[in-house]
């Protein structure tokens, strides 16, 4: 998630009170499991978009769960 500005270890500091908007960083939980992801929403549905080449991105489908816990507002890393 470099691209998105957080970095492996980093401190997310994450806003519940702030609805998503289309692109937000987002904490999402997909079928039970959390994960750092960018969304997008498409015409179709939603795509969780992952910047790092490790991940994958998730195309929620129709039958999954997914609920978007909250919004990434900083992250804070080592230097």
């Amino acid at each position: 998630m470099t691209g998105f500005g957080t970095h492996d270890g980093d401190l997310l500091v994450v806003d519940r009170s702030v609805a998503p908007a289309d692109r937000s960083v987002v904490i999402a939980v997909v079928d039970g499991e959390f994960t750092v992801k960018q969304l997008c929403r498409l015409p179709d549905g939603v795509l969780l978009r992952s910047n790092g080449q490790n991940h994958g991105d998730i195309l929620v489908a129709p039958d999954q769960a997914l609920t978007v816990w909250g919004v990434v507002r900083w992250s804070i890393h080592r230097v």
